[in-house]
């Protein structure tokens, strides 16, 4: 029975794959104490005697705990943004063409970022199949659940006397210095970072990422992704809404990720939807472990 051990179950996403995870009899949780959970030397000797360690930390604690690794057989699978540009990890988004392969093969694996998950999805395809060109000067806007940012911002969201301002969509990321960018850019083989507009809204769980496209040939787009994604965990419906309306929180509570476009070949919206907290973060990191493991990879998620 492999052993598995989250390094920062604490926190939001680790919570997460903390619960998902308790439940299975195929692998063996290793825990910490309260009391022992930030001790160095207790994390170095879990880490060591894992076979596989998640690390859901901030990105200079997921560097310590890297460093504190010497076991050579310990796979990680880092959900910070650490290293998710490092030539030395694999990205860990396995519906990627080749990365699944990559991703079984490896000791380090990098998490992708929720709103690149789904940038990712709908611009790498096209950029392989040489649709859009690398040198296309994109713009990216995205919705997200207010759970993405973690514990603090979910009891700001759920505090009864919380500011009025809340009360609506707040976009943020202003300064175009998101962290999210240089992954989004480099893993779609972009020669320029597209403009991102991130929006945070009043509601828990949900992801909705929409790319524009001018003057782009609609039917070449969908037959892309109608091949790129064929079964598993994304996939491409074509045309999907709620009479007219995409709701970003169709997918909450769910690990899978949808793609679907609209318009012509004048204008057009890519979108995928998906749950920041599940394909975005904790399914994606459960779905990574499973490849690691050899076991159907949609194990323990809900799709």
């Amino acid at each position: 029975m492999k052993k598995i051990f989250i390094d920062g179950s604490a926190g939001t996403t680790g919570l997460r794959i903390y619960e998902r995870l308790n439940s299975r009899n195929d692998i063996q949780l290793l825990t910490l104490t309260e009391e022992t959970r930030k001790d160095i030397n207790a994390r170095r000797d879990a880490l060591n005697n894992a076979d596989i360690a998640f690390l859901c930390l901030p990105d200079d604690a997921a560097k310590e705990s890297v460093s504190l690794v010497s076991n050579p057989d310990t796979a990680i699978i880092d959900t910070s943004t650490a290293h998710r540009v490092s030539p030395e990890w694999v990205y860990g988004l396995p519906e990627l063409k080749g990365q699944r392969d990559k991703i079984s093969a490896s000791k380090r694996i990098a998490n992708p970022g929720c709103h690149a998950t789904g940038f990712i999805a709908l611009i790498a395809p096209l950029v392989q199949a040489g649709i859009i060109a690398k040198a296309s000067e994109l713009s990216c806007f995205s919705l997200t659940g207010y759970s993405g940012g973690g514990k603090k911002m979910i009891a700001q969201y759920e505090d009864g006397g919380r500011d009025a301002l809340l009360d609506a969509p707040r976009q943020y990321g202003l300064t175009q210095k998101h962290k999210h960018l240089p992954e989004m850019t480099q893993v779609c083989g972009l020669d320029v970072a597209p403009i991102f507009c991130p929006i945070v809204a009043p509601y828990y769980a949900g992801m909705e990422v929409t790319v524009p496209l001018h003057h782009v040939n609609v039917q070449a787009v969908k037959e892309c992704y109608a091949e790129y994604y064929r079964g598993g965990v994304v996939y491409f419906a074509d045309g999907s809404d709620e009479g007219g309306f995409i709701s970003a929180g169709k997918f909450s509570g769910r690990d899978d990720l949808e793609i679907s476009v609209y318009g012509n070949d004048e204008r057009m919206l890519l979108v995928s939807r998906f749950d920041n907290l599940g394909k975005g973060a904790s399914g994606a990191a459960i779905q990574n472990m499973n490849i690691l493991l050899g076991v159907d990879e949609a194990t323990g998620l809900n799709v």
